[in-house]
């Protein structure tokens, strides 16, 4: 999961109504630089992590990386003159983003020590499909439309066809391990992303996703000392790789993806912003194979489309009902 920031989920419809308008009077070069910022940065936070984890404890390295990044946009946010936020709304962030970061991410990073990065991303692409399924789950939830339903099938299928029956079946050893553990992972991010929606938000998205940040790396630096990741890190031994994956992913993982993706909320459409859900896992894919020399099989590629295309139909499905 990517550091996009649920806290959009009802800036989304806010800026629905105007952003055309706005579209239409922005350079051209700057719209192409927040969307490539958005499809190339948040698809290489997944080598980043898988580097960044290399030689610092998966748990640690999230909540330090959460805690930089949190503060800075809480900072940013109330610099600007977003009001201060309330205890409850404080409560609500933190809640969600210890399901989100602390869960959603700290599964990521975990499994990225014993799964391939692209894999990771595949199997993060199908959040929207626990969304969906949760969002209709919940008292007096959503029922979804014929069209979300049949994207849930499909993107099910090629769930099932990335990971193979080994993992189903509880075999496969530490990959299906890692595998499943990313998939409670994205349950637990999609649970967060719910959980924030319906939650209260102060007006600020910067703010209400610095706030979350701030509340996931709680999560995890208490997860880092329950499982004795401070006893065993030296930070002599981290590498020159990890050290530039971790800057990375708080520098443009988190605030240059992050400004990008809430300008980008202004000026377009929340359904032209949100293709970075099917652009993001090819991006981690390519990169994986291109840099960090990880294989691509025809099942992957077969599994990939078959997830997007389920994705789409999620994500096609509910743009269309919030037009109406």
């Amino acid at each position: 999961m990517p550091d996009r920031p649920a806290a959009t989920a009802r800036a989304d419809s806010t800026v629905a109504q105007h952003s055309p308008a706005h579209a239409a009077h922005e350079p051209r070069s700057r719209l192409l630089a927040a969307f490539a910022a958005v499809y190339i940065v948040w698809g290489s936070t997944y080598l980043a992590i898988r580097y960044s984890v290399e030689t610092i404890p998966p748990f640690l390295m999230g909540g330090s990386r959460f805690l930089v990044s949190g503060a800075v946009l809480v900072a940013w946010a109330r610099l600007r003159g977003a009001p201060k936020p309330s205890a409850r709304a404080w409560r609500d962030a933190t809640i969600a983003g210890a399901l989100m970061l602390c869960g959603g991410n700290g599964a990521v990073a975990w499994a990225e020590q014993r799964v391939a990065s692209s894999i990771a991303a595949l199997l993060v692409a199908v959040v929207p499909l626990w969304m969906v399924l949760i969002d209709w789950l919940r008292p007096h939830g959503t029922r979804p439309r014929l069209g979300a339903v049949m994207g849930i099938a499909i993107g099910l299928a090629g769930l099932y066809l990335l990971i193979g029956p080994d993992a189903v079946s509880g075999g496969g050893g530490a990959e299906a391990i890692g595998s499943i553990v990313l998939i409670l992972g994205s349950l637990s991010w999609a649970a967060g992303s719910i959980y924030s929606r319906y939650g209260t938000q102060p007006p600020s998205a910067a703010l209400t996703t610095g706030m979350q940040m701030l509340g996931g790396s709680v999560g995890l630096i208490l997860l880092s000392l329950v499982v004795g990741e401070f006893r065993d890190f030296r930070p002599s031994a981290v590498s020159t790789a990890s050290t530039l994956g971790w800057v990375y992913l708080v520098t443009f993982g988190s605030l240059v993806g992050f400004t990008a993706y809430i300008y980008l909320l202004r000026v377009t459409t929340p359904a032209k912003a949100a293709t970075y859900a099917y652009v993001n896992p090819l991006v981690a894919v390519f990169l994986g194979w291109a840099i960090a020399g990880e294989p691509i099989t025809a099942r992957t590629l077969i599994a990939a489309a078959v997830i997007l295309a389920g994705v789409a139909m999620i994500t096609l499905g509910q743009a269309v009902e919030m037009s109406h």
